[in-house]
């Protein structure tokens, strides 16, 4: 990457521009990977393994993709360190440790990347492929930031959620609502009983559709502006 940006250049943001483009493209295929697989490998033999590779895959892509600066990378790591090992150490002793101590910090480390996610997006001078990468990666982790989320309140309350066939409201259950949500579809197998889950798909509905409006009104708007012809050329 040194290479690309000549030491001439007066400051460090091309650098951490350079960082979050490479990145960018690498999370949005963790992302697919994850979403591709996930429905075939929870029900096989140690599929939690899998499942909990694959979401380790998807964080450390997340960093890299974030972590241009020190202070970023160092809060991004408070963040995950927890969220991973509670998921590991809850995939091999369910028992050992409640959800609640690696679901919180999942929730506040996808928080954490949306939120450079789109500070990129903003600040970003063109619209590229890795502009749009960040756009979908941005767009996928807000499925993700709920889930966990949906999950505690099952925790806390079962009868939050109703599925259908009796089935319990697990990790995929979550998973399949949170983009179910998030995208308005509202198939109607998994419904939100409680009030407080409820307040928390109807957050997620509204999240996903300013999302979108915000997103493509930015992209259009830095489209505008690099085509616009320079003023000062006769």
């Amino acid at each position: 990457m040194s290479s690309v940006y000549q030491s001439r250049q007066p400051s460090a943001a091309p650098s951490r521009w350079g960082r979050s483009r490479y990145s960018a493209v690498q999370l949005l295929a963790a992302l697919a990977l994850l979403f591709v697989l996930t429905p075939f490998i929870e029900d096989l033999p140690r599929g939690y393994l899998i499942e909990a590779v694959m979401l380790t895959f998807v964080m450390v892509s997340s960093i890299l993709a974030v972590g241009g600066r020190p202070r970023t990378l160092i809060i991004a790591l408070v963040l995950v360190i927890p969220a991973l090992a509670g998921r590991w150490i809850n995939g091999f002793q369910p028992h050992l440790l409640h959800p609640v101590f690696f679901l919180i910090p999942a929730v506040l480390f996808f928080a954490f990347i949306i939120a450079h996610l789109l500070r990129f997006i903003v600040l970003a001078p063109r619209v590229n492929a890795e502009v749009l990468c960040a756009g979908v990666a941005g767009f996928l982790m807000l499925g993700l930031l709920w889930a966990p989320l949906y999950l505690l309140v099952a925790g806390f309350d079962p009868p939050a959620f109703k599925v259908q066939a009796g089935t319990p409201f697990d990790g995929y259950n979550a998973f399949y609502f949170s983009f179910v949500t998030l995208c308005t579809v509202g198939y109607g197998d998994v419904t939100p009983a409680s009030k407080v889950a409820r307040m928390l798909a109807v957050s997620e509905a509204i999240t996903g559709i300013f999302y979108m409006a915000v997103l493509i009104s930015r992209l259009v708007s830095i489209y505008s502006s690099s085509q616009r012809p320079d003023n000062n050329v006769p």
